[in-house]
């Protein structure tokens, strides 16, 4: 274990930080990808790999990458499926970041042959 790493046991959203997104009106696609995802399987306790990736299009800010690193870490504990996970992660960053749009896709690796993908997608209310 890294020394100073701490270890969490339920998922943390306070750890999600927004940054003011300097070009505010012009629409970018933010890609945000990583092969290092894990959570626990509600059931047998074993470990959960997944391919993660998130796409969103911000509004007045974006994720700053370090909370947003640490945040994913709080998921490694913690026994939750799949369709759970991806909907947990949509509406924290949701919330922390108020993008115009943003999709969450985890790919998970395979287990007793079988590969699941689940994608979950948010959209800004019009005022």
């Amino acid at each position: 274990m890294v020394k100073n790493m701490p270890v969490f046991d339920k998922v943390t959203p306070s750890l999600l930080e927004a940054m003011p997104y300097q070009y505010a009106g012009k629409d970018i696609n933010v890609c945000i990808e990583t092969e290092e995802f894990t959570c626990l399987c509600p059931w047998t306790g074993l470990p959960d790999y997944a391919y993660l990736v998130i796409n969103y299009t911000p509004d007045k800010t974006v994720v700053e990458l370090k909370s947003l690193k640490m945040y994913l870490q709080t998921y490694r504990m913690v026994g939750m499926v799949h369709e759970s996970v991806v909907n947990s992660i949509l509406n924290d960053l949701a919330k922390a970041v108020k993008p115009k749009n943003m999709t969450i896709e985890l790919e998970f690796g395979i287990r007793g042959g079988i590969t699941t993908t689940v994608s979950a997608e948010y959209h800004k209310k019009a005022k």
